[in-house]
């Protein structure tokens, strides 16, 4: 089948579906976007199934030249994105003819933008998804980023319709970040101190950050616990190893782990940490677990509510 050709794959170009689940107790990851609301905007532009399987570029930098005619949209970070050499708008649908030359330069601002085509691209699916975990070297092609010549097979797909999100729905990738936590069940190894510590002060990210794991730095706070039994690892959990700074955890994390943890950072704001860069000020804020439900189907209901602007 034909599709794209990688003529450049960018620093880190990674096939994602909506993630891998079901498969904790084998060892297997979640894997899947760490911005879900732009990869979930990326194939609704495209008229997808919501989970249908994009491309996840980190930093940019990657070429593609088209060998079908379809639509593409692409969402996320401030890539510039050009089609055969000429500027084209991000957050909307775009028609492609066979031959077209697509490009998304280095952000300028957040960090990973997602590449959505009209049925999704066509790729096997391992232990019930496409989402690449290099650790794991499972998902995608191969179980590895894109490389040059890569084929990403796709159907052709012809549309009068395209859709663009309104400028006033698009997010903001440059305003500061508040990340709001749930309390888990080890927060009592954290005395009142320790957590108001932990809930007042402000925090950098550093440059050790990838897809398993942002490593902040800041105000050190200590567990009253010297270590645990290995345990299974959510989402956006936070461990407190032994030098006091935070760790939060996010996909491609391990399955299970030995750091106390002082809560979870929600999903709606893991989306929002993974588009930050090195450098940047992070706080975080208590929130109940009715809370967080009140927010997540808040955000859900706007998604779904949202109406997208025909352009054509």
């Amino acid at each position: 089948m034909s599709g794209f050709l990688v003529k450049q794959p960018g620093l880190l170009t990674l096939i994602q579906d909506g993630g891998r689940y079901g498969h904790h107790r084998i060892g297997l990851t979640n894997g899947g976007p760490l911005d879900a609301d732009a990869f979930k905007w990326a194939n609704r532009l495209c008229e997808n199934d919501l989970n249908a399987t994009a491309l996840e570029i980190s930093i940019g930098g990657l070429v593609l030249e088209a060998q079908v005619d379809t639509i593409l949209a692409v969402t996320g970070a401030h890539m510039p994105f050009k089609i055969n050499g000429q500027e084209a708008q991000r957050w909307q649908g775009h028609k492609i003819k066979a031959g077209d030359k697509i490009e998304l330069g280095f952000t300028t601002a957040g960090t990973r933008a997602y590449l959505a085509v009209a049925g999704g691209f066509q790729m096997e699916k391992t232990f019930s998804s496409t989402a690449t975990v290099t650790r794991e070297a499972i998902g995608g092609l191969n179980g590895q980023k894109l490389q040059q010549g890569d084929i990403l097979a796709c159907k052709s797909h012809h549309t009068d319709t395209l859709w663009a999100l309104p400028e006033s729905e698009q997010p903001d990738y440059l305003q500061s970040a508040t990340l709001r936590v749930i309390l888990g069940y080890q927060q009592h190894s954290f005395d009142p101190v320790q957590q108001r510590l932990f809930f007042s002060s402000e925090y950098t990210l550093t440059d050790r950050a990838d897809r398993m794991g942002f490593r902040l730095e800041g105000q050190r706070i200590q567990s009253m616990l010297d270590g645990i039994l290995s345990e299974g690892i959510c989402h956006g959990a936070i461990q407190i190893p032994a030098d006091g700074q935070p760790i939060v955890l996010l996909n491609d994390r391990q399955t299970i782990g030995g750091y106390p943890k002082i809560g979870s950072v929600i999903a709606r704001d893991t989306a929002k940490l993974s588009q930050r860069m090195p450098g940047t000020k992070l706080s975080f804020e208590e929130i109940s677990l009715e809370q967080a439900h009140n927010i997540n189907c808040l955000a859900e209901r706007r998604f779904i509510t949202t109406a997208l602007q025909r352009i054509a």
